[in-house]
């Protein structure tokens, strides 16, 4: 489907200063267990938020960076579209807590959207079509997840897999800009294969419950992704050498070496992130620009194919053509930084 013809202004990743690497797993699974994962991952290191901190902590910081930096001000803010799978709160919303601490305007439309891998990808279309409709023009498409506080940290199954990180793209109606193509797609029956049932209403009890079947997660990829990706490139008239750059959702490294294979993708196309940041479920696409193409997003205008596919199972590709960026940036975020508690809503 056509997009309407909003332009990127800017991204900016935060990930919080606290990681850990082969030599944490190694202290408790052992070296050699450690390095087989980390060869067939791709992973050797993660980085993974202090006690309490949380992703609207890291968006916070990656907000106030953003909008200085593009001369952004809070009463010229006419979305703020908050795209995580762990909330600080069941409620308020994320979204929420970045109005109040941001302090803006009351005509500020807040939506949350409960996606993790496939997020970003359905939330740059989303933030897109609601753009057209507002006298506001102006955008901030918040990406991003704890997932380390999701799960034990000895889970042998998840630990050595997921990042924190949370990114904030400044997205701008511009009539100019190149209307991107999506090709978006949801199956409800990959449900039961990548859940964390406790922490919502139907059950209660330790909310370190996150499960995830790697098989079934990577036989769905396999057959939903390829097909995804090709038709997004239909829409948008391009073949893969028109395209600069495929940005896949930073799952594992074998697999999106599998999926560019399948796809027919030259692998110098791919640029990977997952090495020093591991899956980052929601912000892991975005946080893919900021760390590999920022320079080139920053001088000239690029063809990306983003595709992003997850929990649900969803999935979901977006061909873009961007204008340069005035701030792409990864950043880092202090042990000690706790952006969403300064307006005093939180008591520790």
């Amino acid at each position: 489907m056509k997009c309407q013809t909003v332009a990127i202004r800017g991204i900016v990743s935060a990930v919080p200063e606290g990681h850990q690497g082969l030599n944490d797993l190694a202290l408790w699974m052992g070296f050699e267990d450690a390095e087989k994962i980390s060869k067939a991952t791709g992973i050797r290191t993660r980085h993974i938020v202090a006690p309490g901190q949380t992703t609207a902590d890291l968006a916070v910081k990656a907000c106030d960076r953003i909008m200085t930096a593009l001369g952004w001000l809070p009463n010229e803010i006419g979305l703020v579209l908050f795209v995580t799978q762990t909330p600080d709160y069941s409620l308020p919303s994320n979204a929420h807590l970045i109005h109040r601490t941001l302090r803006l305007s009351s005509d500020c439309i807040c939506i949350e959207t409960a996606l993790g891998c496939s997020g970003y990808v359905h939330g740059l279309w989303q933030a897109g079509q609601l753009l057209a409709g507002m006298s506001k023009r102006r955008a901030l498409l918040i990406a991003g997840d704890t997932t380390s506080t999701t799960f034990r940290s000895e889970d042998r199954s998840v630990a050595p897999l997921f990042g924190d990180a949370a990114t904030v793209t400044a997205l701008e109606w511009d009539e100019k800009a190149v209307a991107p193509y999506a090709v978006l797609g949801n199956d409800g029956s990959g449900a039961p294969y990548l859940i964390q049932k406790n922490g919502g209403a139907r059950y209660s009890g330790d909310p370190h419950s996150l499960f995830m079947d790697g098989t079934q997660v990577f036989a769905f990829t396999l057959r939903e992704v390829p097909a995804n990706v090709k038709a997004a490139l239909y829409e948008a008239g391009w073949q893969i050498e028109d395209v600069d750059h495929f940005v896949f959702h930073q799952a594992n490294a074998m697999m999106m070496n599998q999926l560019a294979r399948k796809v027919g993708i030259p692998l110098n196309k791919l640029p990977m992130a997952i090495e020093k940041y591991g899956n980052t479920s929601s912000a892991s696409i975005p946080l893919c620009m900021t760390e590999c193409l920022s320079e080139k997003l920053l001088s000239g205008s690029l063809k990306l194919l983003l595709s992003g596919f997850g929990v649900g199972w969803s999935w979901g590709s977006l061909a873009i053509q961007t204008t340069p960026f005035e701030i792409c940036q990864t950043i880092l975020v202090e042990k000690d930084y706790f952006g969403a508690k300064i307006q005093g809503l939180a008591s520790n």
